[in-house]
């Protein structure tokens, strides 16, 4: 097949691994079995035969039990530095006589090498578009596969390791058991703003795919990475029971517990350099009474909703841990009122995940 090219998708991606080595993944069935699918899926079955006028097969499947195929021949191989296949879906979001060309060009470059990528002859833009987000996905899962790092190399946290929203995020990638790469930076540096338009910290980079807004990022990551769930799991009540303590932490608690009291003990903005003591008090009562709903909530349970962890319990663990440090005059006076969020609390630093995030404090 001949490049027919009237709109056409090209990707760069630098991967750490020889070039050799990223040439077998493209035609090695083990090694596309390990990463030729988007985050979210799982490779069920792959064939290949990679030679000229050889044809390989992919079924990709998804976790609500869909299937997608993609299958083609190779037309070209230049082994280490160039391959050629047409792509067609079997089942999935072309039709199977709309047959597309892929031409991958791999060169060396300081330990690693530059992949380049060109997928040609979509029938129109929005087409071609709507094959962006999965090669880019595709791809991380091609880094992960080959990165000495593994998903290190790709999954990259940015942000103050002290904010209560950066470690929600690390945990719940510590929870999932993925590796990352955590990138310290403050809120409104240029580190930041290149990422998140508001300058707000966490952001989660997947190579190419970036995410702002905690709740995003963990809907992300639950859905785009293997390992427990980090939702309830019994029906519609559960996950709208969940989702209402995210609000209610997102909305409420943690602008009174994290803003106005908190942040009040560590970057005083009241007269001579001091907390300000009016906005403390005025937090004050809002604290105990978001204390007070979460210690109902919890009930004799140990987590917020169900007998299981979920995303409530990794935003809500941050806060309530700065509450018991000792450092801050009210904080353990309220929390000596709410039994069952100091055990709940307990329970959670026991996790792997708490353990690992513990923020170093001046």
């Amino acid at each position: 097949m001949t490049q027919a090219a009237t709109f056409q998708l090209e990707m760069t991606r630098f991967i750490r691994a020889p070039r050799e080595k990223v040439f077998d993944a493209f035609t090695s069935e083990a090694a596309l079995a390990a990463w030729h699918c988007p985050r979210g899926m799982s490779v069920v079955d792959v064939s290949a035969d990679a030679r000229v006028g050889g044809k390989y097969r992919v079924v990709m499947g998804g976790r609500d039990g869909k299937q997608h195929v993609a299958a083609g021949e190779y037309q070209h191989i230049e082994r280490p530095g160039f391959l050629a296949y047409t792509w067609y879906w079997e089942a999935g979001s072309m039709p199977p006589e709309l047959k597309t060309l892929i031409e991958v060009t791999l060169t060396e470059g300081d330990n690693g090498t530059h992949l380049h990528m060109r997928h040609s002859g979509f029938p129109d833009a929005q087409t071609r578009d709507s094959h962006m987000g999965g090669w880019q996905s595709v791809f991380n899962r091609l880094n992960d596969h080959l990165d000495p790092a593994g998903s290190a190399g790709t999954v990259t946290v940015i942000g103050d390791p002290r904010s209560p929203y950066v470690r929600t995020v690390r945990m719940a990638l510590a929870e999932k058991g993925v590796a990352y790469t955590l990138q310290p930076a403050a809120p409104h540096t240029p580190e930041v703003d290149v990422h998140n338009p508001f300058g707000r910290i966490p952001v989660l980079c997947d190579g190419p795919i970036e995410f702002y807004e905690t709740r995003a990022i963990l809907t992300y990551i639950e859905e785009a990475f293997d390992g427990p769930s980090l939702l309830p799991q019994w029906g519609p009540t559960a996950r709208a029971r969940g989702e209402q303590w995210i609000s209610v932490i997102s909305c409420h608690a943690y602008d009174a517990i994290s803003r106005r009291y908190l942040l009040q003990y560590v970057f005083p903005k009241g007269e001579e350099g001091r907390p300000d003591r009016a906005v403390i008090d005025a937090a004050v009562p809002e604290i105990d009474a978001h204390l007070a709903a979460f210690d109902a909530a919890y009930g004799d349970r140990d987590y917020l909703v169900g007998n299981a962890l979920s995303m409530a319990d990794l935003f809500l663990a941050p806060l309530v841990y700065y509450l018991g440090l000792g450092k801050f005059p009210e904080g353990e006076t309220l929390l000596a009122k709410r039994p069952n969020v100091r055990r709940a609390q307990r329970v959670m630093s026991e996790r792997e995940s708490f353990k690992a995030t513990v923020p170093q404090l001046a």
